[in-house]
């Protein structure tokens, strides 16, 4: 049930909106220039690679020393508005299609975080990740890495259509009033292998 409400929804957002990701595609061609999509290898169900689609959102200004500049000075008044409408992580409809994610589940992170999970947290890869999930609806960018981390399993543990359901009438919600969107996330906080190898220093 929940492969197949999969695809009927991405199927008919993925219709519905490609006016949309028509527009956003022509003004980031015009902002950015080329690519206007890029891809991201995340992981995904049973810790395996995947590659996740999205609408680029940031140029790639770079310092004198060539370091990239951080992302709240890359995004540009384009690439905000994507990101505050979500309408950036539309293309990832196809990878629903394909298989890879799954319309809700814990949102598929960076490989390079795969080593800083303890056992409970990896039950977050026994299921398909999401485009959107139980973490993502309550704060989004702004909850702490041990809080979102835990949602994610709860997620796992408690799964039931209904629980689906919720979270994406809540996902709706939040993307019409922008409510939980960070610009630049590692301004607010530390990425994940970063703030627990500093814990593992401290103690």
């Amino acid at each position: 049930m929940k492969r197949l409400l999969d695809i009927a929804l991405a199927l008919l957002i993925l219709i519905l909106t490609l006016p949309v990701l028509a527009v956003a595609a022509l003004l980031v061609r015009i902002q950015l220039g080329a690519p206007v999509l890029f891809t991201q290898e995340r992981t995904g169900q049973w810790q395996l690679p995947i590659r996740i689609f999205k609408i680029r959102t940031m140029s790639d200004e770079r310092d004198a020393a060539g370091a990239l500049l951080p992302d709240g000075l890359r995004c540009g008044p384009v690439g905000r508005t994507l990101r505050r409408l979500s309408i950036d992580e539309l293309p990832q409809l196809i990878n629903v299609l394909r298989g890879d994610l799954s319309l809700v589940g814990p949102r598929p992170l960076l490989p390079r975080y795969d080593a800083w999970y303890d056992d409970r947290e990896r039950r977050r890869f026994d299921m398909r990740p999401g485009i959107t999930g139980l973490a993502q609806v309550n704060g989004r960018n702004s909850v702490v890495w041990d809080r979102r981390l835990a949602l994610d399993v709860r997620y796992v543990e408690q799964w039931n259509l209904w629980l689906d359901l919720r979270i994406l009438a809540a996902t709706v919600s939040m993307v019409l009033t922008g409510r939980g969107v960070v610009v630049d996330p590692s301004a607010e906080m530390l990425d994940l292998d970063k703030e627990r190898e500093l814990k593992c220093v401290s103690t």
